[in-house]
């Protein structure tokens, strides 16, 4: 399973249990929403394109050998839609999980600190560019987390560059702002990796790995293969079902087909029977029902 998944249902778990609360300042939301459409069509873009590049050169390959991973990649044709579909579920899980946290709205105060930060030239203004947003994140954080003495507060980026100590350990913060972070009740991580090592900090291992068993639900697309044998499957069921009655009914005298059609029916029932030793009939009208069903829904 992906890390970025892993930590995402394992966050969510420690959320819904009651155990992590996110802060999450609005502008992030904000932020969130007005690229996600953008970056969602990048993602399934670039997943496209990147498919259609490949099939086009294994074309190219002619030996025998190449043909099962050509085939494989074929079948992988069929599973885009979902890859695309999953890739949407993310974002949406994402902005669940930011919505239901504590958002946080700037005040003058956090803007005042913006505008002090920025004249003395100190982390995340550093960089020469406009980093407004990213140094009002760091005066929320210092504001919740200087407001509470109860609980244990984390600063977990991906940024790096705007955060992280310039020529050195990018885990550690910024000289800026190390001065926020006593390593006990207030803590900086970099990453999706700091994110675990966070909650591998607040849980004991022993209860940190039932989290993980218990959020790390698998959601894998079936493939061509198993779909068409599925297809397969519940059609010689229905198939079989029909069959059989047909022979029931010309075998009570109620049937005008000829003998040669009988022989070639029963014939048959018998080469599927052989494919599928478990074929039975169905025990009631609901079941077969069920079956017939089914195949439309593969």
């Amino acid at each position: 399973m992906p890390e970025r998944q892993v930590e995402k249902g394992s966050l969510g778990q420690v959320i819904m249990d009651g155990d992590v609360e996110l802060l999450v300042p609005s502008l992030v939301i904000d932020e969130f929403e007005r690229n996600r459409e953008r970056i969602e069509q990048s993602m399934t873009t670039s997943v496209a394109d990147r498919f259609r590049l490949l099939q086009k050169d294994l074309e190219t390959l002619t030996a025998e050998w190449h043909r099962p991973g050509f085939e494989a990649i074929n079948a992988l044709a069929y599973e885009m839609p979902l890859i695309g579909a999953m890739a949407m579920r993310n974002f949406r899980d994402i902005l669940e999980l930011l919505r239901a946290g504590w958002v946080l709205e700037p005040s003058d105060a956090e803007r005042l600190g913006v505008v002090e930060r920025g004249l003395a030239k100190q982390a995340p203004f550093h960089r020469h560019k406009n980093s407004v947003a990213d140094a009002l994140l760091v005066e929320l954080y210092a504001t919740a987390g200087g407001e509470s003495e109860d609980g244990t507060y984390c600063f977990v980026t991906s940024n790096h560059l705007d955060f992280s100590v310039e020529n050195g350990d990018q885990r550690l913060p910024h000289p800026d702002i190390e001065a926020l972070f006593d390593g006990e009740s207030s803590r900086y991580y970099l990453g999706v990796c700091g994110l675990q090592a966070a909650m591998v900090d607040h849980y004991d291992p022993d209860e940190f790995r039932e989290i993980l068993d218990v959020s790390d639900f698998q959601e894998n697309p079936r493939t061509l293969d198993a779909i068409l044998e599925a297809e397969q499957e519940f059609f010689d069921r229905v198939w079989y079902e029909r069959s059989v009655l047909h022979t029931y009914r010309y075998e009570q005298g109620e049937s005008d087909e000829t003998p040669e059609q009988y022989k070639v029916s029963k014939d048959a029932q018998a080469r599927v029977r052989e494919r599928r030793p478990d074929l039975r009939l169905c025990d009631s009208d609901f079941e077969w029902g069920v079956s017939a069903a089914a195949i439309g829904d593969i």
